[in-house]
């Protein structure tokens, strides 16, 4: 079986359905807050923590702050913005001057923006492994989450996340071309040195920052070299992440603008 097709496979299938989800106001920054609807992450007591987040399907910025809350440990209240919500739409449309979702509420700190949840995580659980121990690598690591968090504009556009989607042979324009081997060079320059099997050896923030292109690449069928097409398929095979998967692919709603085929 080709590697792409290994990979396409795990992000079609996951674990079973996910809970049920009741409507809530959360309340995450100085502009009006999103209508949601939440899902408790613990049983038996409302959770002191929350992370609001919009749709599963689309979302590539949601996706980064949950997986981030995951893999720093922290249990956490979904908070799940309505579909029809104006300004969640406008930032999964690209048409938001900012990013105020996800955001999340930890013990009085409301934080929004992945990179400052990240780096937020960091500081309160500095043994989950968002960062590497060795400075040098902690710079390299930060470096490279930086550069998925403000850059490869073109990408975001001519590609954007859709799980439920599949484009077989879609074709990238050249302006995306160049950020797909750009993206294609970091995670060769990251596997090379550090042996893998993730980014920086151990998972780390700058796998969860740069899943929502693993994605990317599964739903347009952007072809790898077997070293990340193996990448790939191992961010998609972590539990979390088909966790995610399979929310996504259990959601009703449809973006129309994010369904063409361009």
């Amino acid at each position: 079986i080709a590697p792409c097709e290994l990979a396409r496979g795990l992000l079609r299938n996951g674990p079973g359905v996910l809970p049920g989800i009741d409507s809530r106001r959360p309340s995450c920054s100085r502009r009006q807050a999103p209508q949601a609807m939440s899902r408790r992450e613990g049983r038996g007591h409302m959770s002191k923590t929350t992370l609001t987040i919009s749709s599963k399907n689309y979302s590539s910025w949601s996706l980064r702050g949950w997986l981030l809350a995951k893999f720093a440990g922290l249990e956490f209240e979904e908070m799940i913005t309505a579909p029809d919500d104006a300004s969640a739409r406008a930032e999964l449309l690209l048409l938001s001057s900012s990013i105020l979702v996800p955001c999340l509420r930890h013990e009085g700190a409301t934080v929004w923006d992945t990179l400052a949840i990240a780096e937020y995580l960091n500081e309160i659980r500095p043994h989950a492994g968002l960062l590497p121990e060795d400075r040098l690598l902690r710079a390299h690591c930060r470096s490279i989450c930086g550069e998925i968090h403000s850059g490869f504009a073109t990408l975001r556009s001519s590609l954007p996340v859709n799980i439920k989607g599949h484009f077989p042979g879609f074709k990238s324009w050249s302006r995306a071309q160049a950020d797909i081997d750009r993206v294609c060079a970091i995670w060769s320059d990251c596997l090379e040195k550090s042996g893998g099997p993730f980014l920086f050896g151990h998972r780390s923030m700058a796998d969860a920052m740069y899943a929502p292109v693993v994605t990317r690449f599964v739903t347009y069928d952007v072809q790898l070299g077997p070293t990340l097409a193996a990448y790939a398929k191992r961010v998609l095979a972590i539990p979390d992440m088909q966790e995610w998967i399979e929310a996504a692919r259990q959601e009703p709603s449809e973006i129309e603008e994010l369904e063409v085929e361009y």
